[in-house]
């Protein structure tokens, strides 16, 4: 039997290591006009986010909304900084720490991790640090409840643009979604039941969820199903009547037709219907960010409240709370199974 060179004649199976991976959008560095470019000018030339050629697309891109949007948004950010950085970041990375914590306590040896799919801390890095560190089975959790291509979908195209380069690619799991999850709607569910004990006012709950283009759902993208269904269940849960809750969408960007109907619509059409008092909760982001903090606790609130609105009380996502790490636990340990996690 020939012999090769330089290699053991007998190899030692090598240790079986799993890896968790929490991937969040993304963050600029700082709320300035250069870290906020450079952030939008890679997350908006992803194909999944903006679905035009990149022939029509990319001139605009890069002449009007790379020069002036920049500077809209880092003042936006500006509001809602904190000492330690970007809440999407902080409070991603406690939570982390936190669902770490929970799964070491339960005896599984796992090596959790966050990433960014546009950004810091980058997919790229983070993977080569586990990959460093042995890992050979690798979950990915996305921190979307819903699915949908252009979050979702976008960090799977982050993760195995890494593993394509890999000469060993690790067993992988991969979840989609968890919108249905009954301890995630339980936590959500406490959250809102927690935020209206401490103002002591049970006012029309208004499920506003990130929009995204109608085309993307006619060509087959599960998310508006998903939200739907969601809000039926958080709505249940809460013992609520058709009258009593609502759904929009929010954050629309460009001249095509988004999800409706629209959130600053829809507190509009509460006030034409006498609805002065208004809880607003954002079920579709799992930490809070520019959008939930700025955009509906600031711009919202102000749309109401200036429309003849007498309260607005905006539901902090579930961030880094005990509720919400239990839950990614038990989906985590859910999709570990059968895996050398001891």
């Amino acid at each position: 039997m020939g012999r090769y060179k330089g290699l053991p004649e007998q190899a030692e199976a090598a240790e079986q290591r799993v890896g968790v991976l929490l991937v969040n959008l993304g963050t600029p560095a700082a709320p300035s006009y250069g870290p906020v470019r450079r952030y939008l000018s890679q997350f908006l030339r992803d194909r999944r986010v903006i679905e035009l050629c990149p022939y029509a697309w990319w001139p605009v891109l890069f002449g009007p909304v790379l020069t002036f949007r920049p500077r809209k948004s880092a003042a936006a950010y500006r509001k809602i900084w904190l000492d330690e950085g970007s809440p999407l970041l902080v409070y991603s990375e406690r939570l982390a720490a936190k669902l770490a914590a929970r799964l070491a306590a339960r005896g599984h040896g796992v090596r959790v991790a966050l990433a960014m799919t546009y950004g810091e801390p980058s997919a790229q890095r983070v993977l080569g640090e586990l990959f460093a560190a042995g890992v050979t089975h690798l979950l990915v959790v996305p921190m979307y409840p819903q699915y949908s291509g252009t979050t979702t979908g976008a960090v799977f195209d982050a993760v195995t643009r890494v593993l394509q380069r890999r000469r060993r690619v690790p067993a992988l799991r991969f979840v989609a979604d968890y919108h249905d999850d009954d301890a995630y709607i339980g936590a959500l569910a406490g959250r809102i039941e927690r935020s209206w004990h401490e103002t002591g006012l049970r006012s029309h709950l208004l499920l506003s969820y990130h929009g995204i283009p109608v085309k993307y759902v006619a060509k087959g993208d599960p998310y508006r199903l998903q939200c739907l269904h969601m809000s039926r269940r958080i709505a249940a849960r809460l013992g609520l009547g058709p009258a009593d809750w609502s759904i929009s969408f929010q954050s629309r960007f460009g001249p095509v037709e988004w999800l409706q109907p629209y959130t600053d619509q829809a507190l509009s059409d509460l006030l034409a219907r006498g609805v002065k008092e208004v809880t607003v909760v954002s079920p579709s982001f799992s930490v809070d960010c520019l959008e939930t903090l700025e955009e509906t606790g600031i711009g919202y609130r102000k749309l109401f409240l200036g429309g003849g609105g007498t309260a607005f009380t905006l539901v902090p996502a579930l961030n880094d709370d005990d509720a919400h790490a239990a839950a990614l636990a038990a989906i985590v340990e859910r999709e570990l199974s059968g895996w050398p996690t001891a």
